[in-house]
């Protein structure tokens, strides 16, 4: 029971990170509304590159969505829903836990009893993809 209560804890320091990473991205892009317009502003209208730095935090667009970087090398990595909301899968929790700077490492399955668990705090949006209730 321990793995879980310890994966509990990796889901809520990827969601406490992926809130840091929201607000130096809008303290360093004033336009941004919301994070999922990083995408827009690199693809469509060619406002910022994929590559850049943002704070404390290094972002590469990707695909669906962004990889951020901090400082002390912790990866929080986030797809974006077509409505804008951010999504995360086991994979992109795992690969925030291992980066940490004492690293986690947990199953998948370990991790999704965790998240099943943090319901309704979270929402599960489609098989294996989760959001952050609002």
């Amino acid at each position: 029971m321990e793995r879980v209560e310890d994966a509990r804890e990796l889901v809520f320091g990827y969601v406490d990170a992926l809130s840091a990473v929201d607000e130096a991205m809008r303290a360093a892009i004033p336009s941004l509304e919301r994070l999922a317009d990083v995408l827009d502003l690199v693809r469509s209208r060619r406002i910022i590159s994929r590559f850049g730095q943002a704070g404390t935090y290094s972002y590469t667009v990707h695909g669906a969505g962004c990889r951020f970087v901090s400082d002390d090398g912790t990866e929080v990595d986030v797809d974006f829903a077509p409505d804008g909301s951010e999504i995360f899968d086991l994979w992109r929790l795992r690969r925030y836990g291992l980066s940490l700077p004492e690293p986690l490492d947990v199953t998948d399955q370990i991790l999704r009893t965790a998240v099943l668990s943090l319901e309704p705090l979270l929402n599960e949006v489609r098989p294996g993809w989760f959001s952050v209730a609002s």
